[in-house]
């Protein structure tokens, strides 16, 4: 029998709207896992973030976060994998924005701990204002006073939070730059947009391939419902959009579940392994 690693992507697909885990999802998929079942998320989210939202579920597989910029152990947030920009890279984004008078978060390793940089003195976007409040406590939140403090460190990910026009011309600067993965969409619970951006090596697809090389399996599928799920999709055997999914996301997918609401992945995976006697 094909040893099959599962994948899910987080916010919108495993996640309800209250941005949890369902109890009904996690008695299913913790039943599953404790029979053997592969299975890991795929998230946009930090560690930090992912770990409080899914309360109640704890794969012992490597979680893939920041969009695939790095693994982390599900239970202490150990990294490894990790996919840095080079110095002239980063530099190189950050006079890019500089130049529209757009400031990013920018994420880093600092001292081995995880930092999120940020102007403490420039007028921010509303979405970046709501981001920072909804942090507050938040070890990794650092602001800072000059630019060039925004690269302490080694950089991994920026994100910029703002209005889809003010975004759009740095969108089309950095979109076809050989050396990055952008993400460019509206956040999934709020009005704004996020221009979010790794290096090549860091997307869900590329982290979720190494993964399965590393655990020896033959099969990879996939869950999700945004943008930055399609190129999981397209290194998965199979990939299966939630109902609430993006139209491109559903065009892309091998087969359309039920909705985030509806626990729609614990729902797909149990009724899979009952039919298949997969475990």
């Amino acid at each position: 029998m094909p040893k099959t690693l599962y994948v899910s992507d987080l916010d919108g697909t495993l996640l309800d709207c209250r941005h949890r885990i369902p109890a009904r999802t996690a008695d299913i998929l913790n039943a599953l896992l404790s029979k053997g079942m592969l299975f890991t998320f795929a998230t946009a989210r930090s560690w930090h973030s992912a770990h409080v939202v899914t309360e109640g579920l704890s794969p012992a597989l490597p979680w893939i976060v920041h969009n695939g910029a790095m693994l982390c152990d599900g239970k202490t947030g150990a990294r490894s994998q990790e996919a840095f920009f080079t110095d002239p890279q980063r530099r190189e984004i950050l006079s890019r924005c500089e130049s529209l008078g757009l400031w990013p978060l920018s994420y880093g390793i600092l001292e081995n701990e995880e930092k999120v940089f940020y102007l403490e003195d420039k007028a921010r976007h509303s979405g970046m204002e709501y981001y920072i409040d909804h942090r507050r406590g938040d070890p990794r939140l650092s602001p800072v006073k000059a630019r060039e403090e925004l690269l302490q460190g080694k950089t991994y990910y920026f994100t910029f939070i703002h209005d889809k026009e003010a975004l759009a011309p740095l969108w089309e600067q950095v979109k076809d730059l050989p050396w990055v993965n952008v993400t460019f969409q509206q956040e999934l619970y709020r009005k704004e947009y996020w221009l979010e951006i790794t290096s090549r090596e860091a997307t869900k697809a590329r982290a979720a391939l190494r993964l399965k090389e590393l655990l020896g399996c033959d099969r990879l599928v996939a869950f999700g419902d945004a943008m930055n799920d399609l190129p999981l999709f397209s290194a998965a055997d199979e990939g299966y959009a939630v109902e609430n999914a993006m139209p491109e996301v559903k065009a892309a997918a091998t087969g359309i579940i039920g909705t985030n609401e509806e626990g729609g992945v614990a729902r797909f995976l149990l009724e899979r392994f009952e039919r298949e006697g997969a475990i």
